[in-house]
């Protein structure tokens, strides 16, 4: 699914476990704004560079930025996985146009594998996983752990309501004996 491949499938079903988050985004928006409807599934576990501390210092930072005459008219700040990616997402967009909305409109984000996407293949993009594009040894965090640290709450109960779906892929694994 690299930009310009011309994938003509109905519908894109992307893992983005271990996945960098600003990599990831760019070549969906580019996807998106071809025309292609895109599903990210299991976005808690995308990776961001850099170390937890420092990324929920930034995090904190962004959080604290607000209208000041009506707060609730300034930026509205995400705190779950899907909605974060969603919102790096926008902003590579141009949202407010109509060929924005229209490629916003293509795009669904979840937190784990709902039913649905839970019996169909899911793609991984080689440009933007972290074991190729981070460097051994570098800092990291996930985008799960640091979403629990700014206030949302749901991180455990995702962590136990798909563990049996990775449980029963590992036993479907083959193991020579």
């Amino acid at each position: 699914m690299v930009s310009g491949s011309g994938i003509c499938a109905k519908r894109v079903v992307v893992d983005a476990r271990h996945h960098m988050l600003g990599r990831l985004a760019s070549i969906l928006a580019k996807e998106l704004l071809n025309g292609q409807k895109v599903v990210v599934v299991r976005c808690e576990e995308i990776c961001l560079s850099g170390g937890l501390v420092r990324q929920k210092m930034k995090y904190m930072r962004f959080l604290r930025k607000r209208m000041n005459t009506k707060p609730s008219h300034g930026p509205i700040h995400f705190r779950a996985p899907s909605k974060i990616l969603w919102r790096t997402i926008r902003g590579m967009i141009p949202h407010k146009t109509k060929r924005g909305e229209a490629a916003l409109a293509r795009l669904k984000v979840y937190e784990g594998v709902p039913p649905p996407y839970d019996k169909v293949k899911r793609m991984v993009i080689p440009d933007a996983l972290k074991v190729l594009r981070l460097q051994s040894g570098h800092k990291y965090c996930l985008l799960g752990k640091l979403s629990s640290e700014v206030g949302w709450n749901h991180y455990d109960t995702i962590k136990v309501l798909f563990s049996p779906l990775i449980s029963v892929v590992v036993a479907l694994i083959p193991v020579n004996d």
